[in-house]
């Protein structure tokens, strides 16, 4: 064993929405901090409507042709998100509590 490897804690891999498989569920972490104006309205906008961290979600449906908009499950509402709104929602997949 490495020295490195003592006690090292499991890691988790954390991504964006836009990039969770459909049908996984995954537990909200963070929304991405705002470059611009337009950004921070709408993360102020995905935060009111509760990407909130702690929350459970996943994408149960995907738009064709180009896989927009994405249907995405956050408690008991579907809400249809642009794959750069999604991509502004960090998330941990399959750690959900869904209930």
């Amino acid at each position: 064993m490495r020295n490195n490897d003592l006690g090292a804690a499991p890691t988790t891999t954390a991504l964006s929405l836009d990039q969770l498989p459909s049908h996984q569920w995954a537990t909200v972490l963070d929304v991405a901090r705002p470059d611009s104006a337009d950004d921070r309205e709408l993360v102020l906008r995905l935060t009111e409507i509760g990407f909130v961290p702690g929350e459970a979600v996943r994408i149960v449906a995907t738009g064709t042709p180009g896989r927009e908009p994405l249907a995405v499950r956050l408690g008991h509402t579907t809400f249809a998100l642009r794959r750069h709104e999604a991509a502004l929602i960090h998330v941990t997949p399959g750690a959900a509590n869904h209930g």
